[in-house]
Parts: structure tokens; sequence; C-alpha cells
């Protein structure tokens, strides 16, 4: 099931060039361009303040974006390059990649944990520790998951979840090439630090086989 594409919003950029880039930038506006696809390419303005929040939000170069602009059809877009102010690091042009539905991207997908109830390892006082609450997965465009889900059914302290038990949908895989951690079951800080101690009471109590020769 396909996840919700967030809206962005842009105007047509008349003009080209240098000026009515400059002139867009007094109007509070970033001005950018879209390419890609059958078309040609398409100059926009894009509000400063909303680009500014979008992009401190984090992810932009990894989210798929629905590019609405007034008097042309709506399209998927992905960013593919954010020119910044050397000095003020503020965003002054945006480029953007048109998507088929057929189109292969990295996106990042959340993780959702189910069934903590049902974990006799957490009902015990483990931990569940999340190592990756979201996975970075090459999706087709037009069909990217909502989120994945870990059923935590069964989980007992010690056990470690992976992305090779988690069920990827069709057409989606991993961008990193091995079996990685999502999260564990930990046991509680109390429990380990108790267990710690034990160790090295046990270790102080052992005596080493030189010093039994040696008497």
């Amino acid at each position: 099931m396909a996840g919700e594409i967030p809206d962005l919003n842009a105007q047509e950029r008349t003009g080209t060039g240098k000026g009515a880039a400059r002139q867009a930038r007094r109007d509070g506006m970033v001005p950018g361009i879209v390419f890609g696809g059958d078309t040609d390419p398409l100059p926009i303005n894009l509000p400063f303040n909303e680009l500014l929040k979008r992009l401190k939000a984090g992810r932009f170069k990894a989210t798929l974006f629905n590019l609405k602009v007034d008097g042309h059809e709506d399209v998927r877009v992905i960013c593919r390059d954010v020119q910044r102010d050397v000095v003020k690091d503020l965003p002054t042009h945006v480029d953007f990649m048109r998507l088929r539905r057929t189109s292969k991207i990295n996106l990042y997908i959340p993780v959702e944990f189910l069934n903590e109830e049902a974990a006799p390892g957490i009902k015990k006082g483990g931990v569940l520790t999340v190592v990756r609450p979201e996975v970075e997965l090459v999706v087709t465009a037009g069909d990217i998951p909502e989120k994945l889900t870990v059923d935590l059914t069964g989980l007992e302290i010690g056990d470690t979840v992976t992305i090779s038990n988690i069920t990827l949908p069709e057409g989606s895989k991993p961008t990193i090439d091995r079996d990685f951690v999502i999260a564990n079951v930990s046991a509680p800080s109390g429990l380990r630090a108790a267990g710690d101690d034990e160790d090295e009471e046990q270790a102080a109590d052992e005596v080493p086989a030189t010093e039994q020769a040696e008497d």
C-alpha cells in the first residue's frame, strides 16, 4: 500500500535567467527547476518559508513529493540538488526530477513495532531497544509502502530483530546489502549491572592454575 505523499506547492516562474531568479527571491520565493520525463523543464518558484521548514525537518532529498503547480498536472518529484548561499546557508535554488510510477528511488520508510504485550522478554522487564526506527529502501515510485511492521510476539530477553525478519513490500529491497539489526530486547539496566558484578566476583574468587601449581 502506498503511503501518503506530501504535497509541495509551487508557482510557475514566467521569466528565466538571473533577473527572474533575483526577483523571485525579493518576493520571498526560491527559484527552482523541474526536469526529466518526456516534457520540457519547468521553471518554478517555491515559498521560502515553506521550503525552509521542510529542509529543517530533514530527509528533504529522500522524500517523494507530489508537486502542485497551477495550470499543470500534479507530478511526483524528488529533489536532486539544493543550492545555498555560501554565507547565510539559506536555499537559493532547488532542482527537482520528475518520476514515472515505475521509477526506482531510495526512500526512508518508518518501522512500526507491534504486540509488545505478547513478548515474554518485555513482560519480564526487558527493554525494547530500537536501533533503526526507519530503514532506507529502494522502492518503486508508484508503490511506496507507508511503513514496515515488526511483530514482537514471542521475543525473549536477548533476542534480536534483523531486516531478514521483516516481510518487505514486493519490488523493494534495502540499500544495505547485509542482514542488519532493527531492534533487540535487552535486559533491564539493573539486571545487567548485577550480572556484571557477579561476573567480577566470580573472576576474583577463581585462583589461576599457575598459582595453584605454586602452592
